[in-house]
């Protein structure tokens, strides 16, 4: 196994975790960031609003992007798998 196939390997880990992750991540970021527009704007400043909502959008994304995700993660492990032989020689 030569360096260069283990950087293109982690190269395309990495990828893989980014692509997966995005969905959930950005609309926790969004919903994150409408509650603090909404807090800045009422002055509300009640910490338990600013968990709640993002940790309910984060699941209903992960409800509505899980079969996306786990097809992306199984493409990922069966082409690693399937190559593991030449990634060995």
């Amino acid at each position: 196994m030569t360096d260069q196939v283990v950087v293109s390997l982690a190269r395309e880990a990495v990828l893989t975790v980014l692509l997966v992750a995005g969905p959930a991540l950005g609309i926790g970021m969004l919903v994150g960031l409408i509650v603090s527009i909404f807090q800045a704007t009422t002055q509300i400043q009640e910490q338990t609003l600013t968990f709640v909502p993002k940790i309910v959008a984060v699941l209903v994304s992960i409800v509505i992007f899980g079969p996306w995700m786990l097809r992306i993660l199984v493409d990922f492990a069966q082409r690693l798998l399937s190559n593991l032989p030449e990634y060995v020689m």
